[in-house]
């Protein structure tokens, strides 16, 4: 479900685990939460799965919720266990491969959109 702070003034909220789902023919991209500041974004990954290499305009934070991710930028591979986060500028390739079933939050600036990650699994 996406909530959008431009509608109203209450406070936003967003469960990510709430509703979660896994695909074994893509990884599952979806929009939870959308703010004057930001989007919020869920990624599950069943083991395996792959956003291959891409890169976005706007800086990013990533944080491995459930499971491990490999996140590798310039052939550099971080490990991200659960609770573990990282940042990026924008404008540098990187690559998020799942080494079991993951879920991940994807912080995006206001200006980049879900349609982007989406097109990154095409």
């Amino acid at each position: 479900m996406q909530f959008s702070s431009t509608e109203n003034t209450k406070p936003l909220t967003a469960s990510f685990y709430k509703d979660l789902t896994f695909s074994d023919s893509s990884v599952v991209i979806t929009s939870m939460l959308e703010s004057s500041f930001g989007k919020e974004i869920r990624i599950a990954f069943k083991e395996n799965q792959i956003m291959k290499e891409h890169k976005t305009k706007f800086p990013i934070t990533v944080m491995t919720l459930q499971g491990c991710i490999e996140f590798t930028v310039n052939g550099e591979v971080s490990v991200l266990k659960e609770g573990d986060i990282i940042a990026l500028e924008g404008g540098i390739m990187h690559e998020l491969k799942a080494t079991q079933e993951s879920v991940v939050w994807l912080g995006l600036h206001k200006g980049d959109s879900i349609e982007r990650v989406k097109a990154v699994l095409k």
